[in-house]
């Protein structure tokens, strides 16, 4: 069945483009600023290249939210050709790009177009957007969308572990309290998204201990539900996130599991070697 509604996110989610192709989505991209250049996050830039990039890098990049010109041509293009537009961004705890979403609606007198505070990021709100993608292109409406975003929060979390909290602390996402809490003995801290912000969930003495932690701490927060959808995403480190990736679909037996990338725009923030796992489980009523 065709969509009436079309789901648009932010590059924050990085879903791999097969899945965007697949169903009613549409990608705005975060901006990453370099120096003098300005890279449009996963258009301008790839993650492979970037994290290449970062690891041999002088400089460190910033980021930049979404503009509300920006939105306001998506919403006209998607608008024009006939459609309805949820937008789910990264978190606002994350970015201001919600607040551009709002304002962009409110500049265009729109009641087509609604902006949900999603509170999500990487392959958390990969999930949310492919759940209700998946019920626009089976039907449902612009209201019965939002309602089934809104419910999908409750079955999802993102769980990540970094090589350090420089990175974090340098863009100003994590305090000195918990940065020194990684710094103190080299630990690895493991670290999750919150009500859409960071948080410190603790720290352990290796990259293999810091895996083992994610999916104790999967399970746990699972706590049996069905179906379980996965997706283990990083940031340059192909071969050790390949590797759990096997590992947690072994134990875990999802219906979906999905490898990708922590997007550069994250990147920026949580710094080369990051490995993180995310979930969604249970049924949407």
């Amino acid at each position: 069945m065709s969509s009436n509604v079309t789901i648009l996110t932010d590059s924050s989610a990085y879903l791999p483009q097969e899945l965007v192709d697949q169903h009613p989505i549409d990608v705005i991209p975060l901006t990453l600023l370099w120096g003098d250049a300005v890279y449009r996050d996963g258009v301008d830039i790839k993650a492979d290249t970037f994290y290449e990039k970062l690891a041999h890098s002088d400089t460190l990049p910033s980021t930049s939210q979404t503009s509300v010109h920006e939105y306001e041509e998506a919403y006209r293009r998607l608008l024009d050709a006939g459609q309805d537009v949820l937008v789910l961004p990264i978190s606002g705890g994350l970015s201001a790009s919600v607040e551009s979403a709002r304002q962009a609606k409110i500049n265009l007198k729109t009641d087509r177009v609604e902006v949900m505070e999603t509170r999500l990021v990487s392959m958390a709100l990969g999930f949310q957007v492919l759940t209700v993608a998946r019920a626009a292109q089976a039907g449902a409406s612009l209201a019965e969308c939002k309602t089934i975003a809104k419910k999908a929060y409750d079955h999802i979390g993102v769980y990540f572990s970094v090589d350090t909290l420089e990175f974090l602390h340098r863009g100003g996402r994590i305090n000195t309290a918990k940065r020194l809490m990684g710094t103190a003995l080299n630990l690895k801290p493991i670290l999750e998204i919150r009500d859409g912000k960071i948080e410190a969930v603790g720290s352990v003495i290796s990259q293999r201990k810091a895996m083992d932690r994610l999916v104790q701490l999967v399970e746990s927060r699972i706590g049996g539900r069905k179906p379980v959808r996965l997706s283990v995403f990083h940031a340059g480190i192909p071969e050790i996130a390949s590797n759990f990736k096997k590992r947690v679909d072994k134990h875990f037996n999802p219906v979906e599991s999905i490898l990708t990338f922590v997007s550069p725009v994250v990147g920026a923030h949580v710094g080369p070697g990051t490995i993180s796992l995310a979930f969604m489980a249970g049924d949407i009523e």
